[in-house]
């Protein structure tokens, strides 16, 4: 089956992020798109009603009597499983099904030159900037990102699939589907492979840090013939996996100390309108090295530094000139959920952010106190991911919040899944922050926490609010709540 052969695709799972920019694309190619979930939030629900798609709340086995047509192929989230009503309807119908992945693979990969974005930290951000600055150089690349960002059109594009043409690919880690469990990103048929970090997360699929590092061998040994990895030395583990590479390897890293052969060298300005620094190729380790590019990006943070030398490296090796990279990326704004100011009321300005582990966490955090220097910082945390919500990180998170001047941790998400010994206990995160001589307090439900913070700000602050997932619609309700009353 082609691409141009489907003309109604069904997905079970359509509000997962890369799901929904999947979804988007069929629409816009002319194909009928329809689509089912029980957990729907913005952004990705913006998306999909702008796009058209047909949405059916909950799963069942009725819904494939709701569809228009029988669909010519189903594709299934990984948050499916295989007792899931619908998809037993799918496969009693003998209706054709897939993943995501899979269809991918099978539909779109084969021929371009396929540049993956993995790591456990900075995919979506890099993968995000290194398809605008291709657009921006004119290299009309194909794209496939998980995130909304703030300059792109659209999450998910492939108008040019022909033999060599680029497409960008957010490499997740995580598993493909209830048939198929290996990572999503062992289907996208690597050339070009950037590694921004490794280290433990998804306690769901992954028990140790063993089967996470087995997961990245095998990215690293699908890499094609004639392609190249561009990996970040910050991560000693990162350095354990290159001797598995069987093609071309650059590195880059934060320090010389670390063996990079890139690294940033003078950072000269580093404000709310982001950071300009120049890039330093070390030639001799005992040398200073030479700066080989000068660069500005208007997004805080020494991680998004790295992120930015990282895209820099594949365009250069692209055949993109400097000038022109350096043009491209300095145009970038962002990505929706990644540090993005949603509100400002009564001087309290509100930022929502994924970040959940807890290295995610530090980072953002110091990030955003160099973006708004001399503001008091309140950070507000919901335990959600696979790995948050159980007590893998537990004492990581208490050093987590070192630059907020005041932290509300929620209640974790759904634990009933989770034996009751590896549960991860917000009660006991709140008190280890505390005894680390920063406030921090307990939030037992969303509309008691948004009175909680919303009492606690004043003028000037800015509340970071992070979470990799609705949270019960914290933000608006805390906007509303500062409107109201609230901050003093």
């Amino acid at each position: 089956m082609k691409l141009s052969d489907l003309k109604h695709v069904h997905i079970i799972g359509v509000c997962g992020t890369l799901m929904g920019a999947f979804a988007a694309f069929l629409k816009r190619s002319g194909i009928q798109v329809t689509g089912s979930d029980q957990n729907v939030y913005p952004p990705m629900s913006d998306v999909l009603k702008q796009a058209g798609v047909t949405l059916i709340s909950g799963y069942s086995a009725d819904n494939l009597s709701k569809l228009p047509s029988t669909p010519d192929l189903v594709v299934v989230g990984n948050v499916i499983s295989p007792s899931n009503p619908e998809i037993q309807a799918v496969i009693a119908a003998k209706i054709r099904y897939t993943s995501l992945p899979e269809a991918m693979e099978n539909l779109m990969l084969p021929n371009t030159r396929n540049l993956v974005v993995s790591g456990t930290h900075g995919k979506t951000t890099t993968s995000s900037l290194l398809a605008f600055t291709l657009v921006q150089c004119g290299k009309n690349p194909n794209y496939f990102i998980g995130g909304v960002s703030s300059d792109l059109p659209h999450s998910f594009q492939a108008a040019n699939l022909e033999k060599g043409n680029v497409f960008v690919l957010e490499g997740d880690e995580y598993d493909t589907a209830y048939w198929d469990k290996v990572p999503k990103f062992n289907h996208y048929l690597p050339d070009d492979v950037v590694l921004t970090s490794v280290e433990y997360d998804h306690a769901d699929i992954y028990p140790t840090m063993g089967h996470v590092l087995k997961a990245f061998e095998g990215l690293l040994d699908r890499i094609r013939p004639g392609g190249r990895l561009i990996a970040c030395l910050d991560f000693a583990e990162i350095k354990g996996l290159l001797p598995r590479a069987k093609v071309p390897v650059t590195t880059y890293g934060a320090k010389k100390e670390t063996g990079a052969r890139y690294v940033p060298g003078k950072i000269w300005t580093e404000n709310k309108s982001g950071v300009a620094f120049n890039c330093f190729e070390i030639c001799d380790q005992d040398a200073g090295g030479k700066v080989v590019a000068n660069l500005s990006i208007q997004l805080p943070g020494l991680h998004n530094v790295l992120n930015a030398i990282a895209v820099w490296l594949v365009c250069k090796g692209l055949g993109i000139s400097d000038q022109a990279i350096a043009d491209g990326m300095g145009k970038f704004r962002g990505v929706k959920r990644r540090q993005e100011e949603r509100g400002e009321v009564k001087g309290v300005l509100v930022i929502d952010d994924f970040a959940h582990h807890p290295t995610a966490v530090r980072e953002t955090l110091k990030a955003l106190k160099t973006k708004y220097p001399g503001r008091r910082m309140i950070s507000v945390f919901e335990p959600r991911s696979a790995t948050s919500r159980r007590k893998v990180f537990q004492k990581d998170y208490a050093d987590a919040f070192f630059e907020a001047n005041e932290v509300f941790i929620a209640k974790p998400y759904d634990q009933t899944k989770i034996n009751e010994a590896d549960q991860f206990s917000s009660d006991q995160l709140v008190d280890d922050i505390a005894k680390k001589g920063v406030p921090a307090h307990l939030m037992e439900t969303v509309e008691g926490g948004v009175v909680q913070v919303a009492k606690a700000c004043r003028k000037g602050d800015v509340v970071a609010v992070l979470s990799n997932g609705g949270f019960g619609g914290f933000i608006p309700k805390l906007l509303d709540e500062l409107k109201n009353g609230g901050a003093s």
